[in-house]
C-alpha cells in the first residue's frame, strides 16, 4: 500500500505564546511547598490552621469569577474546531466520533472507580456557612426552563453555568452557519479567549496562598485523615490511568490492528520521559507525529488525528475531572446522586473541549462542572489545587497514549496504514531515525518565526486535508 506523502504542516513549538513557562515551573514548586507547610501547620496548630480557611475560599472565588467567560470562549472555539474537522471527510468524522466515545468512556471509568473507593470520605471540607438552599430539589421542567436565561447577557451575570453553556452552543453553531461572514466573530472570540486565560494565569499566581489556606484548614479540622484521603485520591487516580491504558487502550489496538500496547509504549519511551519532565503531553507532539508516520500511518491521517486529538481526546483529564469531583463531594459531606453524576459527566464531555494545553483550564472546567450541578461544592476546589500538580504527569501520559492509539486505529479503519511496517517497527526491526526531525530541536520543535502552537497545528491540518480533498475532486471533475 502506498503511503501518501503530499501532506505538509507548519513548524510547531509548544511554547508558542508561553514565554513564561519557566515562571510556571517556579509556581508549581511554590504550590508544593505551600501544601507541605499547610499540612504541617494543620497538624501542629489545628485551631490556627482553621482560621486560614478564608485564604482558600478567596482563591476559589477568583476562579469562580472566571468560569462564565472561560466556558463561553472554549465552547464557541471548540464547536468551531469540531465543525471544521467534520468537514474533511471520513478521517475527520471518524476521529471525532472515536474521540467523543473514548472521552465519555474515560469519564465513566472515573465515576465508577470514584464510587467504588469513595475518595474523600471522612474528611471535613465543609465550610461553616453552608447554604442548603442551593441544593433544593427541582422538577425536570424547572431544570430545563432554568437553562434558558432571561436575556442573552444575563447568563453571564448569574450563577448558572448551564445558561452560559446554552448561549455558547447557540453562538458557536450560529457562527459556523455564517461561514465566511462568521470568521471575524470567531477571531474576536479567540482574542477574547487569550485575554480571559491571561487573566486566569494572573489569578493562578495566588495558587500557593490558596492551596496553603485550604490544605491547612482541612488538615486542621480532620488531622492526618486529610493527608491520607488526598494520598488515596492520587494513588487511585494513577492506578485507574494504568488500568485504562492497559485494559482499554491496550485491548483496542490488539483486536483491531493486532499490535501490542507494550511494544508501542517501548517505542514511545523517549516521549514518555519528555512528558514526565515537562508535565505536558504537548511537548512530545511533534515527535509523536514523526513516529506515527514512521510506523506506517499515512501523513493525512497523522496530520488530522494527532493535532485534533490533543484538543478532543483527553482521556487522562477526563478521569481526573470525575474522580476529583467525587472526592470533593465526599469530602464536603454531600455525596452526589447518580443523576447528578450523569449530568456532570455530560457537562464535562462538552466543557473539556477547546482549552487543551492552557494552564488552569482543567481547574476551571472542574469548578465549572461543580458550579453547574452542585454549587455548594465549589469551595472544595481549593483543596484539589494542592495536589493537582502531583497528578499532572498521569493526565499527560494517559492523554498522550490515547492519541497514539487513536492514530493507529483511525489509520486501520481508513485503510491508510501499512500493517507489516507497523509490526516491524514495533518489533525493533526498523528503528526511528532522529534525523527525521531535521530543522527542529531534538524535541522536534521548530524555531521558525511562523511556528504555531497546538491549536494552530490543528487548524493547519484541517485546512491542508480539506484542500487536498478539493484538489482530488477537481481532478475527478476534469476527467
Amino acid at each position: 500500500m502506498a503511503i501518501t506523502t503530499s501532506f505538509s504542516l507548519p513548524g510547531y513549538n509548544w511554547r508558542k505564546s508561553k514565554r513564561s513557562w519557566d515562571k510556571h515551573t517556579w509556581l508549581y514548586v511554590s504550590v508544593l511547598i505551600a501544601v507541605v507547610l499547610g499540612a504541617a501547620i494543620g497538624l501542629i496548630w489545628p485551631e490556627f490552621a482553621q482560621s486560614l480557611e478564608p485564604l482558600g475560599k478567596g482563591f476559589v472565588s477568583l476562579i469562580k469569577m472566571m468560569i462564565a467567560p472561560i466556558i463561553f470562549c472554549t465552547i464557541v472555539v471548540g464547536v468551531g474546531s469540531i465543525a471544521k474537522a467534520a468537514t474533511v471527510g471520513k478521517i475527520g468524522g471518524l476521529a471525532l466520533i472515536y474521540f467523543m466515545l473514548m472521552s465519555t468512556f474515560a469519564l465513566a471509568i472515573g465515576l465508577v472507580v470514584g464510587n467504588i473507593i469513595h475518595p474523600g470520605t471522612g474528611l471535613d471540607m465543609a465550610g461553616a456557612s453552608y447554604d442548603a438552599s442551593t441544593t433544593e430539589a427541582k422538577s425536570t421542567q424547572d431544570f430545563i426552563l432554568g437553562i434558558i436565561p432571561t436575556t442573552f447577557f444575563s447568563a453571564f451575570t448569574g450563577e448558572s453555568v448551564l445558561q452560559v453553556l446554552f448561549i455558547a452552543l447557540l453562538v458557536g453553531f450560529t457562527v459556523q452557519g455564517l461561514g465566511e461572514k462568521g470568521a471575524p466573530i470567531m477571531a474576536a472570540v479567540k482574542h477574547l479567549q487569550v485575554l480571559v486565560f491571561r487573566i486566569l494565569g494572573m489569578i493562578l499566581w495566588l495558587a500557593p496562598i490558596g492551596a496553603f489556606g485550604a490544605i491547612a484548614a482541612v488538615v486542621g479540622k480532620t488531622g492526618i485523615a486529610a493527608i491520607w484521603g488526598l494520598g488515596l485520591l492520587m494513588v487511585a487516580f494513577y492506578i485507574t490511568c494504568i488500568v485504562f491504558i492497559i485494559g482499554v487502550l491496550g485491548t483496542l489496538p490488539y483486536f483491531v490492528t493486532r499490535l501490542n500496547i507494550f511494544q508501542l509504549i517501548k517505542y514511545l519511551a523517549r516521549e514518555y520521559l519528555l512528558i514526565v519532565g515537562t508535565s505536558s503531553s504537548e511537548s512530545a507532539l511533534p515527535r509523536l507525529i514523526a513516529k506515527m508516520e514512521h510506523i506506517g500511518v499515512s501523513k493525512p491521517v497523522v496530520g488530522i488525528t494527532v493535532p485534533t486529538g490533543y484538543s478532543f481526546n483527553l482521556d487522562g483529564t477526563a478521569i481526573y475531572l470525575t474522580m476529583a469531583s467525587l472526592f470533593i463531594a465526599a469530602g464536603m459531606g454531600q455525596p452526589m446522586s447518580i443523576g447528578e453524576q450523569i449530568g456532570l459527566l455530560l457537562f464535562m464531555i462538552i466543557a473539556s473541549k477547546g482549552a487543551a494545553g492552557v494552564t488552569g483550564a482543567g481547574l476551571a472546567t472542574l469548578a465549572g462542572g461543580l458550579q453547574a450541578y452542585r454549587p455548594d461544592l465549589v469551595d472544595g476546589v481549593g483543596v484539589i489545587v494542592g495536589i493537582d500538580r502531583f497528578m499532572s504527569e498521569g493526565r499527560a501520559l494517559t492523554n498522550f497514549t490515547g492519541n497514539a492509539v487513536a492514530t493507529l486505529l483511525i489509520g486501520t479503519w481508513t485503510k491508510q496504514i501499512d500493517p507489516a511496517r507497523a509490526r516491524r517497527v514495533l518489533g525493533g526491526g526498523d528503528p526511528f531515525d532522529e534525523a527525521m526531525l531535521d530543522g527542529s530541536s531534538h524535541h522536534g520543535m521548530s524555531n521558525a518565526t511562523d511556528a504555531v502552537d497546538t491549536q494552530g497545528l490543528e487548524e493547519a491540518a484541517v485546512a491542508e486535508l480539506a484542500a487536498k480533498e478539493a484538489r482530488a475532486r477537481a481532478r475527478t471533475t476534469s476527467r
